[in-house]
């Protein structure tokens, strides 16, 4: 867009997305670089900045030149460090630089032996122009002063030699907006995120599952005491599915049975009962005072809470009650149930957010009170439970109004779906979401998804969290390969992407399915667990490894960086991670097949990493401790499932010089 009656143009100013009409994301501490096309008629030399400020707190823009990346194409290139957890605001601004331009002209013409009286003139009655718009004293009188000196001169190649001086076109510089300046409208925005959002392991569970007695809840008290497990996995954050009052009408047994004893707690999304809703805790969990010691132990050991927001009522909800227009209504005037059919949840009333429900606004408002009560109690990070189902104009109300009060606020969206809803919610703010990785198996297909993930338009906006498994999805390959499947999907789910999560009972391989489905038996969904976190065939320090391979390799914190190179097994997936300096340079191999030993000729990219055809390297395998010395782009594998079903290794130089071999690592 161009401002009106300049003659420059200012296009295809990226990173953008859709027009401009949603933010793109970025996390703090990363330097957003900016490019566009900046062009006018003629010959003029223009001058580009990128101009930059907080959204929210900050009227005046800051601004920095941009360079010309390709003059030719008329494409300039300018950056700035997001400093803060908040949206920023960018944009591009041009103009024509009058000096620098008669400078040069007449430059021209004096060396080809013109005479250049004219333009002469016209410099100085540019000097007087500037001094006019000038209200720095000590500029305005080196101006005055240089000018006396010009028209002083006897020659004009004097004249031309102080017309010249680098000092001045500094100064002159600062003023070559007075003529024609041109701004990109409407500027652009960078939602900024803290690290957490592109960098986390997630661990999830039911904390009502963490006790020794199987025939009642456990306490956030009972809780407290498993964190220092997780926290020794090397997990940062803990989600917790809902923490609610569970309903008691239609509640589900085991198995989701339709019918439940009286000893069955129920299934936690069935949200209220007479105890209150979705700002009450289960009196079987303790009380919120409670809920407030484990927030803070939590803290205590480096980790945070994410808390569930699934926007389900029981029929026993106090919104039942109070505010029965907030539901959908039946001809017969009764509250319709929750369906996906033929899936019935009877025990679950689904609430009404289209504009066909005349108090729409009140519940949107009340929603949001929800995440703001939770958010007062410590809570910066909420798992949304089927956001899919929610009109797409509330999540950007919502989400937009947390974030201006609670900037550091993660969302991650809960939807199993079609893409472009995906795409969309992630668009209008959601800081993470859920993705297909649960059943990308092979090889193409995961290198088809992840590129399309993290190399294209998508990954702007769009932060793939990769569970490797979930309370509701027990995926056939875990199913059916055994330790050697939870293991190679732990090293993809938590190399592959930056930020990833597995559901508790993965460390112990839990993988018993009801039949010809993928679903838990005997669900902690709908029953009370007693689990022996030690128990034997546990992945426990194998989670822990990595997690902390992870931890110490700045290459693994990143998102975008992830590379495929070519491995000639269809079997063994090969790519790597890298920081932008090289001085950390990752690369994986993993055997995609649990039942069998594979080989493959992996090919590393040496010319990337700065390595001539002749030169050492030596490849560190994390895993297993073994070193190699190699030269070359070939290196040869066999991965057996059985001893280790993934390799993680560190690439470092070795340099050849005059007092022998000297190694240092990068």
């Amino acid at each position: 867009m161009i401002t009106y009656k300049s003659p420059l143009v200012i296009e295809s100013v990226k990173p953008s997305l859709d027009n401009g009409r949603y933010p793109i994301k970025r996390e703090v501490g990363d330097t957003l670089k900016v490019t566009a096309v900046v062009f006018r008629d003629g010959h003029d030399i223009i001058t580009v900045h990128l101009k930059y400020k907080m959204k929210y707190g900050e009227d005046k823009w800051h601004e920095t030149e941009m360079k010309p990346l390709n003059p030719g194409l008329d494409l300039w290139e300018g950056s700035f460090v997001l400093e803060k957890n908040t949206p920023y605001l960018y944009t591009v601004e041009a103009c024509t630089d009058i000096y620098r331009s008669w400078l040069e002209d007449t430059t021209k013409k004096f060396n080809a032996e013109q005479d250049i009286k004219s333009e002469l003139l016209e410099g100085v009655k540019l000097f007087n122009d500037v001094i006019q718009f000038m209200s720095e004293k000590e500029e305005k009188e080196y101006l005055k002063g240089l000018l006396m000196k010009i028209e002083a001169a006897n020659t004009q190649d004097s004249k031309l030699k102080m017309f010249s001086f680098d000092e001045l076109k500094h100064v002159m510089k600062k003023f070559c907006k007075m003529g024609d300046p041109a701004v990109f409208e409407p500027a652009l925005e960078v939602y900024v995120d803290r690290v957490k959002a592109r960098f986390a392991a997630w661990y999830e569970f039911f904390p009502r599952s963490q006790g020794k007695d199987a025939t009642r809840s456990a306490t956030f008290k009972e809780c407290i005491e498993r964190l220092p497990d997780i926290k020794k996995m090397g997990f940062n954050v803990v989600y917790l599915p809902p923490i609610h009052p569970i309903g008691v009408t239609k509640r589900k047994g085991p198995n989701n049975s339709l019918k439940a004893g009286p000893g069955d707690p129920g299934s936690p999304y069935a949200i209220g009962n007479k105890e209150g809703g979705h700002m009450v805790v289960e009196p079987g969990l303790g009380t919120i005072d409670d809920f407030e010691e484990f927030e803070k132990a939590c803290r205590s050991h480096g980790m945070e809470v994410a808390l569930d927001f699934a926007i389900n009522c029981s029929p026993d909800h106090p919104y039942v009650s109070e505010h029965p227009e907030w539901f959908f209504k039946r001809p017969d005037g009764s509250i319709k149930y929750a369906e996906n059919p033929p899936k019935k949840y009877e025990d679950i009333y689904p609430l009404n957010f289209s504009a066909t429900n005349e108090k729409w606004q009140a519940l949107w408002e009340e929603m949001k009170n929800i995440i703001i009560f939770w958010c007062e109690k410590g809570v910066r990070i909420f798992r949304v439970d089927n956001p899919h189902t929610k009109p797409i104009p509330f999540w950007e109300y919502l989400i937009n109004e947390v974030h201006y009060v609670y900037p550091d606020v993660i969302f991650l969206a809960e939807a199993f779906t079609r893409p472009p809803m995906m795409k969309m919610l992630a668009k209008v703010g959601y800081t993470q979401s859920y993705t297909y990785f649960t059943w990308r198996n092979f090889k193409q297909e995961l290198i088809d998804y992840l590129t399309e993930l993290t190399k294209t338009e998508m990954s702007e906006y769009f932060r793939g969290n990769f569970f490797a498994n979930t309370p509701d999805i027990l995926p056939q390959i875990l199913q059916e390969g055994g330790k050697p499947a939870f293991k190679m999907r732990f090293v993809l789910a938590s190399t592959l992407s930056s930020v990833y999560g597995i559901y508790s009972g993965f460390e112990l391989c839990e993988n018993r399915a009801i039949e010809g489905k993928e679903e838990y038996l005997n669900s902690e969904k709908y029953e009370y667990k007693v689990w022996d976190w030690d128990q034997e065939g546990n992945i426990k320090d194998f989670i822990t490894l990595v997690n902390k391979i992870r931890e110490e390799n700045p290459a693994l914190h990143l998102y975008k960086n992830l590379e495929f190179y070519p491995s000639d097994s269809e079997n063994i997936i090969f790519y790597g991670k890298i920081t932008y300096d090289l001085k950390n340079i990752i690369l994986v191999a993993v055997n995609l097949d649990p039942f069998k030993s594979h080989e493959s000729n992996l090919t590393i990219p040496i010319d990337k990493f700065g390595i001539r055809s002749g030169e050492t390297y030596e490849l560190h395998n994390r895993i297993t401790g073994e070193r190699a010395l190699c030269k070359g782009e070939k290196y040869k594998v066999r991965i057996n499932p059985e001893v280790e079903p993934a390799h993680i290794y560190t690439l470092e130089k070795w340099s050849h010089r005059e007092t022998g071999f000297d190694y240092f690592g990068m």
